[in-house]
């Protein structure tokens, strides 16, 4: 009798042992979010006092470095980028504030210049970020904002290029839709401004205000020299057979302010003119300023963009078909995939040119994810698109920093404070959750 009373004791206290176990499990996940947040105060030494030893295990491919990122970065708050933009000040101090490099680093710099077409249409945070990175004072900026954009971001915007000599509005601006003639026309547009800017340039980049650059100025400018002297960078072939239906049937778009689209219609296209090869390539291009002044006043070149208003994502074909014309300034008739612009992780190229996405993919082009940073670091490339700082914070940090060190390590002119990033710190986040 007293073994079955030890028994049913000891199953009673079990049972209160469990009920407090999963009680307690109960409560912990049920947390609030600022509970979270300080459950995860204690861990954050993992994080280092600065994040550049985790950004550098980030780029060096450390296992562990993800775990721990995804972690700190949950630590991280978004900066605003927008002080001195949406609360008035000065243009010398916003200058200071947003960390823009206001000299040329280099004499040799200083007498070489390129000019930057920027689309953007949201996203002021990651417009800063990017303009920031490129800019240097003897380029020249063209921003071409998307007709849909709401009136405070475009007033955003105008109130920082209002700050700046050398960047400019596109004075025409489209309705921007994804694979359609407008994106294309964007570009025109500011084309035609760059070429009348009292801003002397040598080579024109278009970028979207996803991008990030991997090479600083300086390495662009010596990779251009030595490797692409007086000639354009159009990577692509000979228009594949699965490529045509891109030009065989008229396209249409369609805008609306939440959606916008290109769709095919019954029509078939003529022709190209003047019995043009059609070629396939990247969106992103290099280009000589001659090569522009030529895309701007040359009959065919003229000709082709009207034939290609029609087609699905004409400038992947736009720019590639006329530079391997033999009489166009800068051509590289016999080229193909050549020219290392964009780092661009494809969904169809898993397993082939990288190993997925770490993040997640948005019409099938990964969104840069923390374990993408060693890809993007060893990559061969200008620039790498896509970001979006938003939902990966820490990965536009450790690209800003790692980033903005390199340049000023390049730097042959004496350095200004405000040049400088500002130091951020995770222990400075933990202090202000608590």
């Amino acid at each position: 009798m007293n073994l079955l009373e030890t028994a049913k004791s000891g199953f009673f206290i079990c049972i209160v042992g469990c009920i407090i176990i999963c009680a307690f499990v109960y409560v912990r996940n049920t947390i609030p979010k600022e509970g979270d947040e300080q459950k995860f105060l204690p861990e954050l030494a993992e994080c280092g006092d600065y994040p550049d030893e985790l950004c550098s295990a980030l780029f060096d491919g450390k296992d562990a470095a993800p775990q721990i990122g995804h972690l700190c970065q949950q630590v991280i708050r978004r900066q605003e980028m927008s002080t001195c933009i949406q609360t008035p000040c000065n243009c010398s101090t916003l200058q200071k504030r947003l960390h823009f490099i206001t000299s040329p680093l280099s004499e040799e710099e200083g007498n070489f210049s390129f000019a930057y077409i920027i689309t953007i249409h949201k996203e002021l945070d990651m417009f800063i970020k990017l303009l920031r990175a490129i800019y240097v004072p003897q380029n020249v900026y063209c921003i071409h904002i998307d007709k849909k954009s709401s009136k405070d971001y475009k007033s955003a915007v105008q109130t920082l290029v209002n700050c700046f000599e050398n960047i400019f509005i596109a004075s025409r601006t489209e309705n921007v839709v994804y694979a359609g003639f407008s994106r294309l026309q964007a570009d025109i547009n500011c084309m035609k401004d760059l070429i009348h800017s009292k801003n002397q340039w040598n080579y024109v980049i278009n970028l979207c205000g996803q991008d990030y650059p991997i090479k600083t100025n300086k390495e662009l400018m010596q990779y251009i020299k030595s490797k692409w002297n007086g000639k354009n960078m159009t990577p692509g072939i000979v228009q594949p057979p699965h490529m045509k239906y891109r030009t065989h049937v008229s396209y249409k778009e369609y805008v609306h302010s939440e959606k916008s689209y290109v769709y095919p219609t019954r029509n078939v296209k003529s022709e190209p003119p003047h019995n043009l090869t059609i070629y396939f390539g990247g969106a992103y291009y290099v280009l000589t300023r001659e090569f522009v002044e030529f895309i701007l006043t040359d009959t065919r070149a003229r000709d082709l963009l009207e034939w290609s208003r029609d087609t699905y994502s004409p400038d992947e074909h736009y720019w590639v078909t006329l530079n391997r014309l033999p009489d166009a300034p800068g051509a590289t008739p016999d080229a193909q995939w050549e020219g290392n612009i964009r780092a661009i992780k494809w969904r169809d190229q898993e397993g082939k040119s990288h190993n997925g996405c770490k993040g997640h993919y948005v019409r099938d082009i990964c969104v840069y994810g923390l374990g993408d940073l060693k890809w993007i670091h060893e990559s061969p490339y200008l620039f790498a698109n896509k970001f979006e700082p938003a939902t990966y914070p820490l990965v536009m940090e450790c690209m800003e920093r790692h980033y903005r060190r390199k340049v000023l390590q390049q730097a042959e002119v004496p350095l200004e404070a405000h040049w400088y990033l500002q130091e951020h710190t995770f222990q400075r986040e933990a202090e202000q959750l608590k």
